[in-house]
């Protein structure tokens, strides 16, 4: 390699140590400056390699709810924080979906599985104290796949952050508050950033403030606005800017990429043609037509089959969607709907 090469990797080696070495130990950033490819030049039309970085996501058609509402996402959001520490895994996106979660990994494919396990049990303990469903998540599937190229890897991000409006959510990726969209490529200093930006009153909240809010007798110093933790606390999102190198790149990506891009590689949530949140408003609109109420509570077996199959028929929902909407169990019922 020549000086003048050398030079510039090494000025954007010290870049990267500048940038992410508040949030990595000494260890886990060189492995990762390493296995993502920080370390070599860009050089356009080569896609390098990626190793130890995956793709995890929850089944978006198991359970009605895994977040019911703000304050369920808020705790969502935290306890990504008080689980993720005693993990080696790095964060690189997530989103938080009503029905589903998405995790962009890197670390040892076994010690990112457990966290996301761990995440979800935890999810499903918060489930039965808040709302008193019992095990709701026990058998949630949960997929994952490998991120191998450079290309890829930026694909995965941009698909997590659009993950929200793809889903009819009305919020555009980098607006999203329950995901790391937020994160990337932010300045501060002007009136169009987020709020945890800044130094807020509420971001200086004393230790036993912070412990209370998240529920641990455990020593806790992370910035936290609104009640939750600044997600900049648990997730690398330098390395995600390191990674496209600049915010035009970025945009590009954000463009570019499409949900059949990572779809077409498999272990991922199926995209439904309309989002559940609008279905639940057509059930509860059949439930006043059909039987005179606004939900699922009062009716029969036999009331629910009958709204499973209009819902059906009228909005060609899959199988599982329209078996969740009406309150019925998927394998007593499938055979009666098919």
């Amino acid at each position: 390699m020549s000086g003048g090469h050398e030079d510039l990797l090494c000025r954007e080696m010290q870049q990267v140590m500048r940038l992410i070495t508040m949030k990595l130990t000494q260890s886990q950033l060189l492995r990762i400056t390493q296995d993502l490819g920080l370390n070599t030049l860009f050089v356009k039309g080569i896609d390098k390699p990626v190793t130890n970085c995956w793709h995890f996501s929850t089944d978006g058609n198991a359970v009605d709810y895994m977040f019911y509402d703000e304050d369920d996402f808020r705790a969502g959001m935290n306890r990504i924080y008080m689980v993720i520490s005693g993990y080696e895994v790095v964060i690189l996106a997530f989103s938080l979906m009503d029905t589903h979660i998405h995790f962009l990994l890197y670390g040892a494919l076994v010690e990112c599985g457990r966290f996301v396990h761990d995440y979800i049990k935890r999810t499903s303990m918060h489930i039965s104290r808040r709302h008193g469903e019992s095990h709701k998540l026990k058998d949630v599937s949960i997929h994952h796949q490998a991120v191998d190229t450079e290309s890829y890897l930026k694909t995965v991000v941009c698909y997590i952050v659009k993950n929200a409006p793809a889903g009819g959510i009305p919020f555009t990726g980098d607006d999203y508050p329950w995901s790391s969209g937020a994160l990337y490529f932010r300045k501060k200093g002007y009136w169009s950033s987020p709020r945890w930006l800044y130094d807020t009153e509420e971001a200086c909240m004393t230790y036993r403030q912070r412990r209370k809010v998240l529920g641990t007798g455990r020593h806790v110093c992370a910035r936290m606005i609104d009640g939750m933790v600044f997600p900049g606390e648990f997730v690398a999102y330098e390395v995600v800017e390191k990674l496209f190198r600049t915010h035009k790149a970025y945009l590009f990506f954000m463009c570019r990429s499409k949900e059949t891009d990572v779809d077409s590689r498999g272990g991922t949530v199926s995209h439904l043609s309309i989002p559940i949140q609008e279905m639940r408003q057509y059930r509860n609109e059949i439930c006043r037509e059909l039987f005179g109420v606004t939900g699922i509570r009062h009716l029969n077996t036999a009331q629910r089959l009958r709204l499973a199959k209009t819902l059906r028929v009228r909005y060609n929902s899959s199988l599982k969607q329209v078996v969740r909407l009406s309150g019925l169990v998927y394998a007593e019922v499938k055979d009666y709907l098919t």
